[in-house]
């Protein structure tokens, strides 16, 4: 048998054209690799989608990691027609990701209140063209809530606690009571068996001296918003000025401690000290409070008048505003949020009512610190505590030993600072130990009590 070796061209021929092919296959690659992909397009929407009003703004955002979109469309189908809502086309390859917002237009889109469907698809651009569809049952709503309010008569305290019941008329993703630009959420609560709405307002101090604005604001699952003004009357209530004169032995005393626990304040002498601690510790001490009262528990857990600290002096009430002078000059300023109250040295502080523990532990001017969460937006705070026998989660009784009287933060004795706060803001203590008061204002309120 003979053998014909291939020539030297016919090897260099079959060399090239390999090479050709290798670089043909690359290019191909490159060119279409991400488009030889059979992964579908997706989409996520901001909320759950179960209601579309007018109101509403319908936000998706379409996906598609390989070879990106190609369109996007949105519709509505109600009644056997169909309502293009968006319809949007992408250059290939250009988008992975976009967000798509829908509102509906009452002028366009002749739709009724009731049930429909949602209409959502994307393509993207692959080389066989990739796509999904999904249909959704939705219900659209065009008709704001209707707001019922049950506390006709509120006659409220400048610096106290007003309470507000009401009913909507139908399921409602945010409503609450708004003093002019404030808002303040209200809870559910069962009222005579039927749902309803409960809410604790901090009046302001202030509200003598200025025209006060309170109304209920109710958004149902559409975005639909109603507003409904709330009656009111606004008693008398006036408020105590004190100039408070800082010596020497004070800042003394109380100053190396905030240096100490502050680097900032290093190198300060004590007046600096002070002035720092009056002002920029007292508003980030504040600031803390109020996150600490942003979650609460949506149910009552106390019963019965707040308890007051035993055999105690009241040393400073509730809205006292004091004015700081050092040398003859003033250095700084505060309201008082709370009622000091003092009896013997270390004496033992108990929960003013049945809670939970939502924060135990050392909180700048206020010194050693217990709140104690009551449900629906309602807390309690204990301040300067020598000693803390709760933890964090923990659940009271009214009664309970919360630790002992002292004079840690900015506190010049031994004392207890007592404050109640709702909605996140401080409110006069004074209301809650009166037995009338709870009647009149919060339990027939609820027409749970006598």
């Amino acid at each position: 048998m003979t053998f014909v070796q291939p020539s030297k061209n016919r090897k260099r021929y079959l060399l090239i054209g390999s090479a050709v092919i290798a670089v043909l296959a690359v290019a191909a690659w490159l060119l279409l690799g991400q488009r030889l992909e059979f992964g579908k397009p997706s989409f996520t929407s901001k909320g759950e989608i179960r209601t579309i009003g007018w109101n509403t703004p319908l936000i998706l955002t379409f996906s598609d990691s390989k070879s990106g979109l190609s369109r996007t469309a949105v519709a509505l189908t109600q009644d056997g027609k169909t309502y293009p809502l968006s319809t949007l086309t992408y250059p290939s390859g250009k988008y992975k990701s976009h967000e798509v917002r829908v509102i509906l237009d009452p002028a366009k889109h002749k739709l009724r209140e009731g049930p429909a469907t949602l209409h959502i698809s994307a393509e993207d651009g692959a080389l066989f063209g990739n796509s999904m569809t999904v249909d959704r049952s939705v219900m659209i709503d065009f008709g704001p809530p209707q707001i019922l309010l049950l506390s006709t008569q509120n006659h409220l305290n400048p610096g106290g606690t007003g309470v507000l019941t009401y009913r909507v008329s139908e399921p409602v993703s945010v409503t609450g009571v708004y003093i002019d630009q404030a808002f303040f959420r209200a809870y559910p609560v069962s009222l005579s068996g039927q749902p309803g709405f409960i809410c604790y307002v901090p009046v302001p101090m202030d509200a003598g001296s200025k025209p006060m604005h309170l109304r209920i604001v109710a958004r149902d699952l559409g975005g639909n918003e109603s507003s409904s003004t709330v009656p009111y009357v606004l008693l008398k209530k006036t408020f105590r000025s004190d100039r408070m004169m800082l010596s020497d032995s004070f800042l003394q005393q109380k100053m190396p401690e905030f240096q100490a626990s502050n680097p900032p304040l290093r190198g300060k002498n004590l007046l600096e000290t002070f002035i720092y601690v009056n002002s920029q510790i007292r508003e980030a001490n504040f600031k803390t409070i109020q996150g600490i009262c942003e979650k609460s528990e949506p149910r009552q857990l106390w019963s019965d008048t707040f308890l007051r600290m035993k055999n105690a002096s009241p040393m400073a009430l509730f809205g006292d505003r004091r004015t700081y002078i050092y040398g003859g000059q003033t250095v700084g300023e505060s309201v008082h949020g709370g009622v000091d109250l003092a009896s013997t040295a270390q004496a033992p502080i108990e929960a003013a009512n049945s809670g939970i523990v939502v924060f135990a532990g050392p909180l700048g001017i206020y010194g050693n610190t217990v709140i104690i969460d009551h449900g629906f937006g309602l807390f309690t705070l204990y301040a300067h505590l020598s000693s803390i026998s709760v933890k964090g989660s923990q659940s009271v009784s009214r009664g309970d030993v919360l630790g002992a009287s002292g004079l840690t933060g900015l506190a010049g004795g031994d004392h207890l600072h007592f404050g109640i706060m709702a909605g996140g803001r401080f409110v006069n203590p004074q209301e809650w130990w009166d037995p009338h008061w709870i009647n009149d204002n919060v339990l027939k309120k609820l027409q749970i009590g006598a």
